[in-house]
């Protein structure tokens, strides 16, 4: 059948993705390193040189390149592959004029390798001088393209009598080159990778050379820069196939991950990583001699014979369905039965690794996320050697995903506890649930755990709030209202967790209704309509109040206003609109003026007298004293603020520097603090 009749429709129905643009030049090296393993299976004198072909430069462009001694970085137009295998004789030809060959099948060969050239490249060109019968000498030369196949045949007598095949892959197309690497180094680190195979096998390969104006590069040295040592291989079985394993070293610079290489017709088609998939296992190991990252090459008649036509990719299902689980060989079956045996190869050299994973999870939950303590001895260890140079965010959150896993299995569980089998004993069941209840404990302290940590990072941010900025300003009370509570929203609007009004006092935390810098109009627990001040209540919104309603159920009501100030603010003796608290007491006294209701619009006896608590959070500056003084209060014991009783509004009163919330809130919980080994200072 010749190629031309049926090679447009074939090219069409070819895949090769943009990335794999060098896939082509690729195949070619392959076909040399079989023409010359055909003349010379030792491949002693074997040489495969690759010539990159790049666009003309203009002489100033040269020159520019001289005066900077830059590597030319003129665009890469083609590739010439040259090697002295046995060359183009009449059944290569043969073989080649034909789609679908099985010629050299023994070889993992599938004849469709000669159609990639022409996905990427406009046409080829072959010169082949060759052996064709015992000792005559020819020389064959044809092109070969998409419009018109293997066209321009002819044939001379060659001089010298030497084996010499070059392939000239031409016009690189735009959309593969732009895709593909630029620069001779790259590209000789792709075709190594491709072809380590011929490299660590038995029996070598030949000498291949790239050469870029003037460089060369050889794969040799290639190979020295990328091995650690030498080899290692293994032999697998899974369902009745069998795989061989070649575990290599590779030096640490060569590669980022260690992976997984499926092999096919003795070529790479598909890495995969496999970092953490294998416990300890993450990046760079070290023995002995140093830094090295793992390889693992696969191999087997099953996955030569599963190989796409194209080479990229397998057609082998992920995972066998249920009813062929047992008959059916999966990639998924594979790759546990590779990375078993990859274990087994490295466990010596993994301890180290485990061991400073599991070190990084202990610090870690001691010292930033104690939450997680109580739940490590549920998750599987396996899961817990970690890489040891983790981020914080990304060991957080791999803790919170073992985390969330366990209690969507309690969810589960508690279900399943919940429903008493007839059929078990009860001394099973209580085990069973006995079982359920020390992992719930566990999940309910790892809460607890979470909650205390909250509350000390919310300490340590309101510590650094209250400080002098770079730009020797303070910051403004916003930034510490939004700490204590949410801004301009009510406890319809907000969760419990987003409320820190523990650092005022505990009890606040149980409420009937909240307001939050909002107009004292909208409040639905007072009638009062008093638009006339929104000076106080919108427009100098710093200045509104933290209002606090506790829950009245046949217990006797109170009203808590809590009033901000900028830290350091000393205007405090301008009147009752600077006055921190008159504004609490007026607040006050207008709620109750407006009759004051419970959340769900109960009346309450006596509203008008209703007792007040006023609370104000700002520094002890001399105008702040002033007002203290001339309200009567008495100074507190540290020094950190005032207290006192008025008689008039029917209402206590604390006036707290910053410095007295943080000190008084971190004392508080200082033994929370202890439990977790958390530093309090």
């Amino acid at each position: 059948m010749s190629v031309s009749t049926h090679l447009p429709g074939r090219l069409r129905n070819t895949p090769l993705p943009y990335s794999h643009g060098l896939m082509p030049l690729f195949e070619a090296v392959v076909n040399s390193i079989h023409a010359i393993a055909e003349s010379n299976p030792d491949f002693d004198c074997g040489e495969i040189t690759i010539e990159i072909i790049r666009a003309p430069q203009s002489s100033l462009h040269l020159d520019d390149k001289a005066k900077r001694g830059a590597p030319p970085q003129e665009p890469i137009i083609g590739f010439k592959v040259t090697d002295n295998g046995v060359g183009f004789h009449d059944k290569n030809m043969e073989s080649f004029e034909t789609l679908d060959s099985e010629y050299k099948a023994s070889q993992g060969c599938r004849g469709v390798g000669r159609l990639l050239w022409l996905k990427a490249f406009e046409g080829v060109n072959v010169s082949s001088t060759y052996k064709d019968g015992g000792d005559v000498w020819k020389a064959r030369t044809f092109t070969f393209t998409a419009s018109r196949g293997v066209a321009d045949m002819s044939f001379s007598a060659p001089a010298p009598h030497k084996p010499k095949t070059c392939v000239h892959l031409s016009g690189f197309r735009s959309s593969y080159r732009e895709r593909a690497p630029k620069n001779a180094r790259t590209i000789a680190n792709s075709l190594f990778e491709h072809c380590l195979w011929y490299f660590v096998r038995d029996g070598g390969a030949p000498r291949i050379t790239i050469v870029d104006d003037g460089e060369r590069l050889g794969l040799d040295a290639v190979f020295e820069e990328y091995m650690h040592s030498s080899s290692q291989r293994d032999q697998i079985e899974v369902k009745g196939k069998s795989f061989e394993i070649t575990h290599l070293k590779l030096k640490a610079s060569s590669s980022k991950s260690p992976f997984i290489a499926w092999c096919a017709a003795s070529r790479v088609v598909e890495q995969e990583s496999i970092a953490g998939k294998i416990s300890g296992l993450h990046g760079k190991i070290t023995d002995s001699d140093g830094d090295f990252v793992y390889a693992c090459y696969v191999t087997s008649s099953f996955l030569d014979e599963n190989v796409r036509p194209e080479r990229i990719g397998f057609d082998i299902e992920e995972a066998a369905g249920e009813l062929f689980a047992s008959l059916s060989v999966s990639l998924s079956d594979i790759r546990s039965a590779v990375l078993a045996s990859s274990g087994s190869y490295l466990e010596k050299y993994l301890e180290e690794n485990k061991r400073a994973g599991k070190d990084r999870v202990e610090k870690f939950v001691a010292q930033r996320a104690p939450r997680y303590r109580p739940i490590l001895r549920h998750i599987d260890e396996s899961r817990l050697t970690i890489d040891p140079t983790i981020s914080d965010k990304e060991l957080d959150l791999l803790l919170h995903r073992q985390l969330a896993e366990i209690e969507s299995s309690m969810l589960s569980e508690g279900h399943d506890v919940m429903a008493f089998d007839g059929n078990q004993s009860p001394k099973d069941y209580q085990a069973r649930l006995s079982s359920y209840l020390e992992k719930a404990d566990d999940i309910k302290k790892s809460d607890l755990a979470s909650y205390v940590f909250h509350r000390k990072v919310i300490l340590d941010i309101l510590g650094k709030a209250i400080e002098r900025g770079n730009d020797g300003k303070y910051a403004r009370e916003d930034l510490i209202h939004e700490l204590i509570a949410p801004m301009r929203k009510t406890s319809d609007e907000i969760s419990f967790d987003s409320l820190n009004l523990w650092l005022i006092d505990e009890r606040l935390a149980f409420h009937d209704f909240l307001a939050s810098d909002k107009p004292i109009s909208s409040f639905p627990i007072t009638g009062c309509g008093e638009h006339k001040e929104p000076d106080i209540c919108i427009l100098n919104v710093f200045d509104e109040p933290l209002l606090v309603s506790e829950s009245t159920r046949g217990a006797p009501a109170n009203l808590t206003i809590v009033e901000i100030k900028r830290p350091m603010r000393n205007d405090a003796a301008q009147g009752e609109e600077k006055d921190p608290i008159e504004q609490s007491l007026g607040y006050l006294q207008r709620i109750r003026d407006g009759k004051v209701l419970t959340a769900k619009g109960r009346p309450i006896p006596n509203s008008d007298r209703i007792p007040g608590f006023c609370y104000v959070l700002c520094d002890l500056t001399p105008s702040i004293e002033m007002r203290c003084r001339i309200h009567g209060l008495t100074r507190a014991a540290d020094g950190l603020g005032y207290f006192g009783y008025n008689t008039n509004f029917n209402a206590y009163i604390e006036v707290i520097s910053f410095d007295g919330v943080v000190s008084s809130a971190r004392e508080r919980n200082r033994a929370f603090f202890d439990k977790l080994g958390l530093p309090t200072n």
